[in-house]
């Protein structure tokens, strides 16, 4: 009996002692609590409630306002002469881009010496009908005749000088040549002619295209699927490749109505104030559409996230003894902004800065 006793009292004494290496061991187990160096390297961020903002990037290239530019057109068919400017120049107004030669021109400064004639001719008829009027000999109707004729002649130099004026001559050119000149001060930012170029009568065409630059167009792409997140007077934010740092803020002008065959997308137009002359024609440009809609959401910095498993998580911060991670379900990404659907909620504080250490922390203990 006592020997029973005896071992019974030996399981009593280990179960005791594995009890108490148990309680030792649970009493060994810290919680994760953040160090004084540790709390300077993080950054904490709030959740928030916010409206939802659907942005979109487009590509696109900076060109000329169509409608702030002059466009020169030849006056005559004929042949240039020379050519005095090259694309990109600077230009000033009443300057002489290219000289032509015009066998019309020609021929209106031999219509124009034809009509100094016949004002020489019927100027002497008028004053010779004039004294024979006033002396008896002529009559009336002579002399008025005579005065008709005259003033004809007078009319009819005027309108070929008129003629030749329209076309850039002076007058005293029978060569047969005219300027084209600049109407405005500005850069030539289209050229369609050089020298040796013959001109045709039904060309019908312009020769340079001269804007000042003092406000551009981007052109933009939309494609198919994204045309519903794009509207008339949507605010964009334009960076060029030239200046990817420099972001210059417009609004949507103009939609096309229809696509374009070849590439299947909507072309949409962007007005930009260009003071510093900075964008010019055939830049590339990115355009960041934002769209602010009326639906709110939790949201979130984008560099709070933590990807793991193909799941998102969160790190929530209260103090720096009481942290927790928080799985989220996203609802959309956008302008370094994330959309929650849940996980958290607003009010909450998130570590958004080396939250992946106190993640692995966390994961671990």
């Amino acid at each position: 009996m006592n020997k029973y006793i005896l071992i019974l009292a030996g399981f009593f004494t280990i179960g005791l002692i594995a009890c108490s290496e148990k309680k030792e061991e649970k009493v060994e187990v810290k919680k994760f609590v953040l160090s004084d160096t540790m709390s300077k390297m993080i950054t904490i961020d709030s959740v928030s409630s916010c409206f939802i903002n659907d942005e979109i990037t487009l590509n696109g290239e900076i060109s000329f306002n169509e409608n702030n530019v002059n466009k020169v057109y030849p006056r005559s068919s004929g042949q240039v002469v020379e050519s005095k400017v090259t694309l990109g120049d600077k230009v000033q107004a009443g300057q002489v881009l290219a000289i032509l030669k015009s066998a019309d021109v020609a021929g209106n400064y031999a219509d124009l010496s034809s009509a100094n004639s016949d004002i020489i001719i019927t100027k002497r008829q008028l004053d010779n009908t004039e004294a024979l009027y006033k002396n008896g000999i002529a009559s009336e109707k002579e002399y008025t005749e005579a005065k008709q004729n005259y003033e004809k002649a007078l009319t009819a130099k005027g309108k070929i000088q008129s003629i030749i004026n329209i076309n850039g001559g002076n007058g005293s050119n029978a060569g047969g040549t005219y300027n084209l000149i600049s109407p405005i001060n500005g850069y030539l930012v289209e050229k369609k002619v050089n020298t040796g170029n013959f001109i045709r009568a039904d060309m019908g065409d312009y020769l340079f295209t001269i804007s000042d630059l003092k406000n551009v167009w981007v052109n933009a792409n939309v494609f198919e699927a994204d045309i519903p997140k794009v509207k008339e007077g949507f605010a964009v934010q334009v960076t060029t490749l030239a200046y990817p740092n420099k972001i210059i803020p417009g609004t949507i002008d103009k939609m096309s109505q229809v696509l374009d065959p070849t590439n299947k997308t909507l072309r949409v137009r962007i007005k930009l104030e260009n003071p510093d002359l900075l964008l010019r024609p055939e830049m590339f440009a990115r355009v960041v559409v934002s769209n602010k809609e009326n639906l709110k959401a939790i949201c979130i910095p984008t560099k709070a996230l933590i990807s793991l498993n193909g799941k998102s998580y969160v790190v929530t911060y209260k103090s720096n003894s009481e942290m927790k991670i928080a799985e989220v379900t996203i609802l959309k990404t956008g302008n370094n902004r994330t959309y929650l659907i849940d996980g958290v909620v607003p009010g909450e504080k998130l570590i958004t800065q080396n939250q992946l250490l106190i993640f692995q922390q966390l994961l671990n203990q």
